[in-house]
């Protein structure tokens, strides 16, 4: 049995004063049309994933997690694909691949840049396909990381998370590592996992104690987190290649500016009887309303040709 809902709900905590997915250059500071013609594109994408595993009674999993994307690249929200029934994601319409999917059988997995402007590759091809690649597929997740790594190269830097129910791995072509997720909270946004930036410092630790609260994790508490825009002072700001204003505006869990931001909050959850909980908001740019999905579905069992190993 699936349920699901789709509704819209006014947004009082932020509005973006530009046209719906355009924005023109004349609007926008000096330095964001260089910006976003050239390097910006190219490595923004699912800012911030916060992972708890087996962190509370109630849950295996806990995904909380933020896209972060120009407003003019068109996507589709999260639904059941038409084309594979068993796969929950949204849809990159431009490169064809996800940031985030579960299906039915457990997989899951997310994707977010790696941010090295430097070190571009022009016409690599699209880390979400990696996704899509592995959420459609049947290998267990290390032969999947194992194959993977052979041509990671190919591709502009990526973190990816990859597993099955509780059972997460992380991987980066930047640290050329396989790691399988111990339990407890991790954080991974565009360096590697848990660096220690401050949107993850601060994030890590608010998903701590929405945890800890005494009725469980709520998904409002958790909403209220991944739309915190908390700058932090400019001393403790990564250097990661871009200007500083830009590092200033991608410091946040939450991003708004003119033409770029948080397009999308997503959480899932996964119970100890292996239900799932997905809901997502998607932020329009336009007025000050996100439209709110939620799916709800217990797992399937897994057929004896796929493979279940971690």
């Amino acid at each position: 049995m699936v349920f699901f809902c789709v509704y819209f709900k006014e947004l009082n905590c932020y509005r973006y004063n530009n046209k719906p997915f355009r924005q023109t250059a004349e609007s926008c500071d000096d330095i964001t049309p260089t910006l976003q013609h050239s390097i910006l594109p190219k490595f923004l994408v699912m800012c911030l994933i916060l992972v708890a595993i087996e962190a509370h009674p109630n849950f295996k999993l806990v995904f909380a997690a933020n896209r972060d994307e120009f407003y003019e690249r068109p996507s589709a929200p999260p639904d059941f694909w038409e084309e594979a029934p068993h796969l929950l994601a949204g849809r990159d319409l431009a490169g064809g691949g996800t940031w985030l999917g579960i299906t039915r059988h457990g997989r899951i997995a997310a994707v977010t840049n790696y941010r090295d402007p430097a070190s571009l590759k022009k016409d690599a091809p699209s880390r979400g396909r990696i996704v899509t690649d592995f959420l459609l597929g049947n290998a267990a997740p290390s032969d999947y990381l194992e194959a993977l790594q052979q041509e990671a190269g190919c591709y502009n830097g990526f973190n990816l998370l990859v597993g099955e129910k509780d059972r997460i791995s992380w991987y980066s072509n930047r640290s050329d590592r396989r790691v399988l997720l111990p339990p407890g909270i991790h954080g991974v946004s565009n360096r590697l996992l848990n660096t220690p930036w401050p949107k993850i410092v601060r994030g890590k630790e608010r998903f701590t104690r929405i945890l800890q609260e005494p009725r469980g994790p709520s998904p409002e508490s958790l909403f209220d987190l991944l739309q915190d825009p908390h700058r932090p002072p400019d001393e403790e700001l990564p250097s990661t290649g871009v200007p500083l204003e830009w590092e200033r505006v991608l410091s946040s869990i939450f991003i708004k500016s003119p033409d770029y931001g948080t397009r999308s909050s997503t959480l899932l959850f996964v119970d100890r009887n292996d239900h799932v909980t997905f809901t997502d908001r998607t932020f329009d740019p336009q007025s000050d309303r996100y439209e709110a999905r939620k799916f709800e579905f217990d797992l399937e069992p897994v057929s004896s040709k796929t493979s279940r190993g971690a």
